[in-house]
């Protein structure tokens, strides 16, 4: 009886070991104008866990919004991403942020926005990070996908900073602000008709 028990428990044991292990959360950064309407972007994505508002780029005791709107500090207005890779691939957030989210091809500003905080830039976490989304660039050049120049700049996350508490989920508690309902809410449709399979069920405003 004991072997009995014996064999039975290095068995369990032994499958336990061989279950797969669930897919890790991963995270990059992302800049592309102002930090309201990437965030609405970015949330209504499936496999996306969570998204919040920040400042990249600079150090930590200026990561302020009145001092990051100088333009003076480094930081870009950003998003922190973390996804599920097995429920939406690094690829298909870099299509939404190509094709929907901003223009890569406004340097230093985004829409009525100026300043080098409003920057194009990727704040990657991983070197396979950085590699797809290199490739990711030339691809679209290549394509000629955009008239103008590509000029986002990919870099390594130095330290990202969650913005004050207002400005988090600013554009839905905001929706009829006139800068969101203009600059912001039409991103929602372009993202529903380009990339439907990739919208969660409940993202903000519904289809």
């Amino acid at each position: 009886m004991k072997l009995l028990t014996a064999t039975i428990l290095l068995l369990s044991l032994t499958i336990g070991t061989m279950a797969p292990a669930a897919a890790a959360s991963e995270r990059v950064v992302l800049a592309g104008g102002c930090f309201w309407g990437m965030q609405l972007v970015f949330e209504s994505l499936r496999g996306v866990d969570r998204v919040v508002a920040g400042y990249s780029g600079g150090s930590g005791n200026t990561a302020q919004y009145e001092t990051v709107s100088t333009g003076t500090t480094g930081h870009a207005e950003s998003v922190e991403v973390t996804y599920d890779p097995s429920k939406i691939s690094f690829k298909e957030l870099l299509d939404v942020y190509f094709l929907v989210a901003h223009d890569p091809t406004e340097l230093n500003r985004q829409g009525p926005d100026s300043g080098t905080q409003y920057r194009s830039e990727l704040f990657y976490t991983t070197a396979q990070q950085r590699a797809e989304a290199l490739a990711y660039i030339a691809h679209l050049a290549q394509q000629h996908v955009y008239s103008s120049r590509i000029v986002t700049i990919v870099a390594p996350l130095r330290g990202f900073y969650a913005a004050e508490a207002y400005h988090q989920d600013y554009a839905v508690h905001n929706p009829q602000n006139p800068y969101i309902v203009f600059n912001d809410l039409p991103k929602l449709k372009v993202l529903r008709d380009k990339f439907p399979s990739l919208v969660k069920a409940n993202a903000p405003f519904g289809s």
